[in-house]
């Protein structure tokens, strides 16, 4: 299994943090803490060079060759695949991307 590098931006990593502390706030600290884990453990199975996900349909994250890669079928995650690399870009809730 040929492993990339994984980067992390910080708009993907504040808006996991975000929805963590959205979760939190509902009296659920558990549930945050599971979910960021999830989160990050996701990101790093991207790396897998041997999965391709779609172009992203958004005309943002289109026009920045984004591929998005759907997480418990809620959220979005727009990366760069590169050779070597795979970026974290965003990460957004389904309903509010267009």
């Amino acid at each position: 299994m040929a492993q990339r590098k994984v980067s992390i931006l910080d708009k993907a990593a504040e808006e996991v943090a975000y929805i963590a502390y959205f979760i939190e706030s509902k009296g659920l600290p558990k549930t945050a803490r599971k979910f960021v884990d999830e989160s990050f453990s996701f990101f790093h199975k991207l790396s897998d060079s041997r999965i391709k996900h779609k172009p992203c349909l958004k005309a943002a994250w289109m026009e920045e060759g984004y591929r998005c890669a759907n997480f418990k079928k809620k959220y979005v995650v727009a990366y760069l695949d590169l050779n070597d690399e795979v970026i974290i870009c965003d990460f957004a809730l389904q309903k509010l991307v267009s």
